[in-house]
């Protein structure tokens, strides 16, 4: 007996290979907790005035890709070279905080994480939010594209949450 409306071989076949594109992935407290202890471990650096140690969350790749304030840069030397032309003083780099982290899994090797970012300086407090694309490798999380916006507002009495 045949069916009334029976799907056509197209439909099912399209079902079959979109229905993960429609699915969270489950989330891995592990996963979870592993990304935000990589964004701890970059602000403790950073607050030690350890670039390089900072950089360590970063793809070490020419195929990193960073952008901030209408600015592409590629490669993971040249944000390290960037950051430590942009930063080289204890002064210059204040005391970074991160906040408002939003960790979303996309699969069991890549995520996306949304935050706030702050750096604590004597006379400023530049701040902004930012997105990055993570990546799970063997030797762990490394973020693979940051796209990081400064607020124009440097009203220095305002705090990290």
């Amino acid at each position: 007996m045949r069916s009334r409306h029976p799907l056509p071989a197209s439909l099912i076949l399209l079902l079959l290979i979109t229905a993960p594109l429609f699915s969270q992935p489950k989330a891995s407290s592990s996963d979870i907790r592993q990304i935000r202890n990589l964004m701890e471990r970059q602000a403790a650096d950073w607050n030690n005035g350890n670039i390089e140690g900072y950089m360590d969350g970063y793809w070490k790749s020419d195929s990193l890709l960073f952008t901030s304030g209408g600015n592409v840069r590629r490669g993971w030397k040249e944000t390290l070279e960037k950051y430590k032309k942009s930063y080289d003083s204890k002064s210059k780099m204040g005391v970074l905080h991160f906040s408002d982290l939003e960790i979303n899994l996309l699969s069991s090797s890549s995520a996306w994480v949304f935050g706030r970012w702050e750096l604590e300086r004597e006379k400023d407090r530049p701040g902004g939010v930012f997105t990055l694309l993570l990546r799970k490798f063997p030797q762990g999380w490394r973020i693979i594209h940051d796209h990081t916006s400064s607020s124009s507002q440097k009203d220095s009495s305002k705090t990290s949450q």
